[in-house]
């Protein structure tokens, strides 16, 4: 469980803290492009401006006296510091700080001030602690230069262009880190928790307790994995007691009568019996092993009707023709028990279906029909419905109670809890004909009465 914590923890924590450092990265930069984009090039723009304003006061010819001293006035009121020299070359004499000409003026830059076009400069001056904004206007006579303006100022840091928000800067910068930290920590908890319960939950099942059940009604994703695992949780429990009852129930069926045939088989050998009980007891071990191999017979059809891998061999059949061949092995003990029996059939159903199977489904469904009923009728009919073909097997037996109706399918399920076994067979038969129906692409429903007899019908696909 720590090991979980921690390290779906450091995860989300990484995942937090990776966040922060891209939001801060991201303002940095994008501050520093507001600062490039907006304020240096705002600066540049009022230069060349301001430069093409003082340039138009030149009327051409050698420059004036007259015109220097407006220049040098203006200069005096502006913030931008303006120099008008005759040639490029009096620079270095004016500026306040030493500079090279050919770095102030390169040959192209020269070319670019004959061809009329403004030059413009950015650099950085350790006299001023800062970068240097300056643009060079060329005063042109009839394709003569006859001087420049040369304006420049120094450019504002961008820390001191957020002097004033500093304050209200670092007051946000920890308001946000302390929203971050605690959106963070409900964050990671409410991430952490239904996924530490499942991983304890997923222990407890693999333990044997599959009562474990995780509560989490969130609709994301964690909420929907905690609800299947919870059906898987309830799914495991339904087959772990399936399969317990199972094994009780194929332990009761051969504990009776392995006890018969060891109880028996040892009168035989120790000599108890007389000759003519002998006789009595050999039929009944021959009965009881009967028994035993109905049983495992039964119980080798579920094993492979649950197998993923089981099939059947599917081909046209004349329903009619099948079910009356399986009749024909039920006529002398239907006359034995001297049960009325009539059927009904249609000859021109054809379905698509395995012989062997849809015959042992008949079996068993009229084996208990013969066995529950006494001195009735039993009424057997095939006709074609809606969807495909009905089987209809309708007898005057005992019936099934209505509260048993909807578990006489289940395996090993009886309506008496005595399981008496003189009129029952393994508990097995329904279960094993409704899922071979199902096999099929069919349906088997029953119903009863109790006192006036049971109807069950088997619905079928035909071809068409």
């Amino acid at each position: 469980m720590k090991r979980l914590t921690s390290s779906l923890t450091r995860k989300l924590w990484l995942t937090i803290i990776a966040a922060i450092v891209v939001t801060i990265l991201y303002s940095y930069f994008l501050s520093y492009f507001f600062y490039e984009k907006l304020y240096v090039e705002n600066v540049e723009t009022a230069l060349l401006e301001e430069g093409r304003r003082l340039a138009l006061e030149y009327e051409g010819g050698p420059l004036s006296d007259d015109l220097k001293e407006r220049i040098d006035w203006y200069s005096s009121k502006s913030e931008t510091e303006i120099f008008i020299v005759n040639n490029p070359r009096e620079l270095s004499a004016c500026l306040p700080f030493d500079i090279d000409y050919e770095s102030l003026i390169s040959g192209e830059e020269r070319e670019d001030l004959l061809a009329g076009k403004a030059v413009q400069k950015l650099g950085y001056e350790e006299r001023f602690d800062r970068k240097i904004m300056a643009v060079v206007i060329p005063l042109l006579d009839e394709n003569r230069l006859e001087g420049i303006i040369y304006l420049y100022i120094p450019l504002t840091k961008i820390s001191e262009v957020t002097t004033d928000f500093a304050y209200l800067w670092l007051i946000a910068a920890i308001l946000f880190l302390v929203l971050a930290i605690f959106l963070g920590t409900f964050l990671v908890r409410k991430l952490t928790k239904p996924l530490l319960e499942m991983k304890h939950a997923a222990g407890m099942v693999s333990k044997g307790d599959y009562s474990v059940r995780i509560n989490n009604h969130s609709k994301d994703e964690v909420g929907q994995l905690a609800l299947a695992f919870n059906h898987m949780a309830t799914s495991i429990q339904k087959e772990d007691e399936r399969k317990k009852e199972f094994l009780a129930n194929v332990s009761h069926e051969l504990r009776t009568p392995v006890s018969y045939v060891k109880g028996y088989s040892n009168a035989l050998l120790t000599g108890i019996a007389n000759s003519e009980d002998a006789s009595k007891h050999l039929m009944l071990i021959y009965r009881e092993a009967g028994r035993m191999e109905r049983l495992v017979g039964d119980l080798l059809d579920l094993s492979r009707l649950d197998s993923d891998d089981y099939q059947i061999i599917m081909h046209p059949l004349p329903l009619a023709q099948l079910i009356e061949d399986a009749i024909q092995k039920y006529l002398p003990k239907i006359k034995e028990k001297n049960l009325q029996f009539r059927y009904e059939l249609d000859p021109d159903i054809i379905i698509n279906g395995d012989e062997g199977r849809l015959e042992q489904v008949l079996q068993n469904i009229l084996d208990n029909a013969i066995c529950y009923t006494e001195k009735g009728s039993i009424h057997l009919k095939l006709f074609a419905i809606e969807k495909g073909c009905c089987i209809e097997i309708v007898d005057s037996g005992i019936g099934i109670p209505a509260d048993h109706l909807d578990k006489i399918k289940q395996r090993f399920y009886r309506v008496n809890k005595a399981r008496t076994r003189k009129d029952g067979g393994t508990g097995l038969g329904l279960a094993i004909a409704e899922q071979l129906v199902i096999l099929h692409g069919g349906s088997l429903i029953i119903n009863s009465t109790i006192g006036k007899g049971t109807t069950i019908q088997i619905h079928l696909p035909v071809l068409e």
